[in-house]
């Protein structure tokens, strides 16, 4: 038997029955009487779904909706036991039979004591069963509070997630009401250890997609438990069918950075944005380009330049409005820009979609002496591309750093996706200012090809760390480009203890210390905040971000941030995302993050 909890409209049943799969079992599905009596009527109109359930045309009687040969709808709350257990008995259930449970979001809608009670009633009156359960965790972390908020809107609050806030929860919770086995894992963890990777590779390749950070932090909010009594051999369809390493988040966290709105930057629209990147062009001077955000009141993707100032330690900006076609800046996200000189700048890459990309290179042209409110305009000219060139720029999640090899200056673009590609591995050298594309060669250690990692110059070289890797797994390696005596070497910075792999994240060099700055990780029961990792010994320490005074959730992915040296702080500017399930929520306003007490310490 197979009994749905809470079913709704859900056509598990029809295609199952329809697959041949469903043999001498019975199907009871139990929801509210309206909805049942909706399925009901639905099934009825349809003379496919009456054929699967072997319809007799009679009427339902009383709670039993529709009643036929392998299949019973029931319309019953599922927090009046008595009235559940009375109307299943009447269905013809059987209780000395295996039996499945499922529910699928269902329980979390009901108060804790009466969900309780349901999972110890099945457990005592089914002496051979087992029970599947899908549904949210998770729930105090920014992603979190942004999925409670959803759900509140809709008048459908989470109740469960106060006492059972994690698998952990869960698992304890199914033990104490009666049940002898359970496993329980959340869905990052199911999709790549018990998915086949066949499967796992047919669904990434169903239609062009770029949401990752986003199906990911979902992914770490729903689980799914499998709990069992009684059978013979044991139930256990989590079984790991594919071997992935399983990272269980920082050892420990070495302390906090506390955040805080940054004052002169509150109430601009055009700072709340994803996917862009912001580049210090001159001492105390931002320039905030591309993304997705808010403009002109709505949600799109951003055309016009931001310029951020500091002139007494108080910051302000303001908008470049671009007028030029369509062609030349392209709205672009997941770019990168190359502060070249006080004047010059150089965008490389980025997507306006999934499926629209190869956006060439671009020149950003400031004015030598700006106005006390900033540029009133910025250049946008087309770079007159090498064909050898070309390839470089036809990317987006991709890195561009400076990288010194024989005394020249030269452009170093590693990484990324294309339209062809996934993920990449290779990497160009442009040589500045005319762009040509260098042929060099590069011994070592060839890093795991990725996208969305960060990459930062430190003593002529360039520090790769983190991204999202060719299995869509979070990396964990930190790899060092530099000049040696034999040339060009690829070089492993160990961390210890090993530094938690994440991708979506910004990094920073601060004498001999990388920073990273947020991004999305699997696993772990906290959220990045800033990561300081000692390029000299390898130490690697997590630290939190105390966002007491912050009214919003503070969502460290897809933003970008700049390092602010004689202060020790970090501005963090934009970051969040589109979430299909959720809607888009954007960080408000830019955030300073104070560094001084943990690179001092250091």
């Amino acid at each position: 038997q197979i009994l749905s909890l809470g079913a709704g409209l859900d056509s598990l049943y029809f295609r199952l029955k329809d697959m041949g799969v469903l043999h001498h079992t019975v199907v009871y599905e139990v929801d509210f009487p309206d909805v049942a009596c909706q399925k009901a009527t639905l099934i009825k109109g349809m003379k496919e779904l009456s054929a699967l359930v072997g319809d007799t045309g009679g009427e339902g009687i009383g709670a039993i909706a529709f009643s036929g040969d392998e299949y019973k709808l029931l319309g019953v709350d599922l927090s009046e036991l008595s009235e559940l257990e009375r109307t299943l008995e009447e269905a013809g259930l059987n209780n000395e039979i295996p039996t499945l449970f499922i529910a699928e979001v269902v329980l979390t809608y009901m108060e804790n004591t009466r969900s309780d009670a349901l999972i110890q009633w099945a457990a005592e009156h089914f002496p051979r069963a087992c029970f599947l359960l899908y549904e949210q965790v998770q729930p105090l972390d920014p992603f979190g509070r942004v999925m409670q908020q959803h759900f509140r809107r809709l008048s459908t609050a989470l109740r469960s997630l106060a006492l059972y806030p994690d698998c952990q929860a869960q698992h304890g919770r199914f033990l104490a009401k009666g049940w002898t086995e359970c496993s329980v894992m959340d869905m990052n963890e199911f999709f790549t250890r018990c998915i086949p990777e066949d499967e796992q590779q047919r669904v990434q390749t169903l239609e062009p997609f770029d949401e990752y950070e986003e199906w990911h932090l979902k992914c770490s909010h729903y689980f799914v438990l499998a709990a069992s009594k009684g059978m013979e051999p044991s139930w256990t369809p989590l079984s790991h069918s594919v071997t992935v390493p399983c990272h269980a988040g920082p050892v420990g966290v070495a302390g906090s950075v506390p955040a805080a709105v940054c004052a002169g930057l509150s109430g601009v629209p055009g700072l709340r944005r994803y996917g862009h990147r912001s580049v210090l062009v001159k001492p105390n001077v931002i320039v905030t380009t591309g993304g997705f955000g808010e403009e002109d009141g709505q949600h799109c993707r951003v055309r016009n330049f931001h310029v951020l100032s500091r002139r007494a330690g108080h910051w302000e900006a303001s908008c470049v409005t671009q007028n030029v076609p369509g062609q030349r800046w392209g709205e672009r996200l997941y770019h990168t820009v190359s502060h070249l000189s006080d004047t010059l700048a150089l965008v490389v890459g980025g997507r306006t979609s999934p499926s629209s990309t190869g956006l060439g290179m671009l020149w950003l042209k400031f004015p030598e002496t700006w106005a006390a409110s900033g540029p009133d305009d910025i250049a946008v000219e087309l770079v007159n591309q090498q064909p050898a060139a070309a390839a470089a720029a036809l990317r987006w999640r991709h890195s561009t750093t400076e990288i010194t090899f024989k005394g020249e200056q030269y452009l170093f673009v590693y990484g990324g996706r294309s339209a062809l590609e996934p993920v990449l591995g290779d990497w160009h050298f442009l040589h500045t200012p005319e762009l040509s594309c260098i042929v060099i060669s590069v011994e070592g250690p060839v890093p795991e090809s990725r996208h969305s990692h960060s990459a930062c110059s430190w003593e002529g070289g360039v520090l790769i760390a983190g991204g999202l890797g060719a299995a869509e797994q979070p990396l964990g390696s930190v790899f060092l480009l530099r000049e040696l005596e034999r040339g060009l070497q690829w070089q492993t910075i160990e961390t210890h203890p090993p530094l938690v792999p994440r991708y979506s994240h910004t990094a920073h060099v601060h004498e001999g210390k990388l920073l990273l700055v947020g991004g999305v990780w699997f696993h772990a029961r906290s959220v990045p905040g800033v990561t300081v990792i000692d390029l000299m010994t390898g130490l690697c320490l997590d630290y939190g971000i105390n966002v007491e005074h912050l009214e919003w959730p503070l969502m460290l992915h897809n933003h970008s941030s700049v390092f602010l040296p004689d202060e020790k702080e970090l501005l963090v500017i934009g970051g969040g995302g589109n979430c299909f399930s959720f809607g888009t929520h954007l960080n408000p306003e830019p955030v300073l993050l104070s560094l001084s007490s943990i690179l001092t310490s250091h």
